[in-house]
């Protein structure tokens, strides 16, 4: 008979001692005489903390237990912490990395004697793997975070952590870890010669995110619902964004031209998602048979040549992935410069900030520091180029 996850262990009476018990992984405790107040709040205590600690023994883990079990439950935990509207976040990508590096060499190290020196070797090994430098630092983060949820959970000593938060990031120019370009804006030009490559409703969302600089997370969850329209400039409040877990609200304003891009996107059941694969595929399919050259009495007749049951059907939302493949694929096919969604941003950015000034760029993206926005507002060097024309 398999055990039920929701059955807990029983509190019983010990005859030959008469003190109460409850085995747990095998282990038996003793609790105290059997029917006492005292022994029904250790028996509390007790499941309380095997239920905190995965179900897993009491006994002889915090100082035994090696660095892929520390993986393993940390894995349990991230895949279920780490997530947004029931999809995972980037973060639990990063700690696969992370750990995959950590078990092949330091797989059955007790955690307790992971200190200092076994993380920079493990950091070197990410350098001679070709990693660049910041990538780098994000992984040994998500390691030293690792060990600190370890140390909330009683399964290694608190000065482990402590010990591993003594080794530094790596520095720019003192490394050989390689750099990476600063992410730049995407040309419009570029933009516009992609468009007529890509399926209408990924382009409406290139658009979308081109005309409000949202997020490209927040365009693949629009939905009618989430847009105020009573004003003649409308808001989009996305059910979920980057920074609400800073309690911070997040608000993307809808001018007359992306009101007139969404209008075909409205009539729909307000909680659907406004860009949808399976609009883009059912598109797609109606230009192929508008486009049959073939008699409907020879070939193929409408929808006999489709897998029965496909492994993979178009869903009801875009991801940040595949909205970013679909761009990419489009310009590969066609010889164009690969940019990303999120390069986007930053031509809006840089737009809104070269018009209106940087503090209009830091509302339209949502930043609570003007500093952040530095990040996305490129500087306009032709400002900077009109003032030595005038003083220099």
């Amino acid at each position: 008979m398999s055990w039920s996850k929701n059955r807990l262990p029983k509190y019983r009476k010990h005859r030959a001692s008469g003190q109460a018990i409850v085995t747990l992984c095998g282990v038996d405790h003793y609790l105290g005489p059997y029917g006492t107040k005292v022994s029904m709040l250790e028996y509390d205590r007790l499941i309380g903390e095997w239920l905190a600690n995965g179900r897993n023994s009491l006994l002889n883990s915090r100082h035994e237990i090696s660095v892929v079990e520390l993986s393993a439950r940390y894995w349990k935990f991230a895949k279920g912490y780490y997530q947004k509207n029931g999809q995972p976040t980037g973060t639990t990508d990063a700690i696969k990395q992370a750990v995959r590096f950590l078990k092949d060499w330091y797989g059955p190290t007790v955690a307790s004697e992971f200190g200092p020196l076994a993380l920079k070797a493990v950091r070197e090994r990410m350098v001679d793997d070709g990693l660049s430098r910041t990538y780098i630092n994000a992984l040994v983060d998500n390691v030293r975070r690792m060990f600190k949820w370890g140390v909330g959970e009683q399964l290694i000593p608190a000065e482990i952590y402590h010990a591993l938060a003594t080794v530094p990031g790596l520095r720019r120019g003192r490394t050989e870890a390689r750099e990476t370009a600063p992410v730049q804006p995407v040309v419009d030009s570029t933009v516009e010669a992609t468009l007529p490559h890509l399926p209408s409703v990924v382009a409406d969302m290139v658009r979308f995110q081109r005309l409000t600089g949202c997020w490209p997370a927040e365009a693949c969850i629009l939905r009618p619902c989430d847009l105020d329209r009573s004003g003649d400039i409308w808001t989009y409040k996305p059910e979920s964004h980057k920074t609400e877990h800073h309690g911070r609200e997040r608000i993307v304003f809808v001018g007359p031209k992306v009101q007139a891009l969404l209008l075909r996107y409205l009539a729909r059941d307000s909680q659907a998602y406004c860009f949808r694969p399976c609009d883009s595929e059912k598109k797609r399919r109606a230009a192929q048979h508008e486009a049959r050259v073939t008699p409907q009495s020879c070939g193929n007749s409408i929808g006999t040549n489709r897998t029965r049951r496909p492994k993979r059907q178009a869903g009801g939302r875009y991801t940040t992935d595949s909205y970013r493949r679909a761009i990419t694929r489009a310009c590969e096919k066609h010889a164009i410069e690969k940019w990303s969604p999120n390069r986007l941003r930053h031509t809006a950015a840089t737009e809104v900030r070269r018009e209106f000034g940087l503090e209009a760029a830091q509302v339209i993206l949502g930043h609570s520091q003007a500093n952040v926005t530095q990040v996305y507002a490129e500087r306009d060097l032709a400002k900077g180029v009109e003032v030595a024309r005038q003083i220099g």
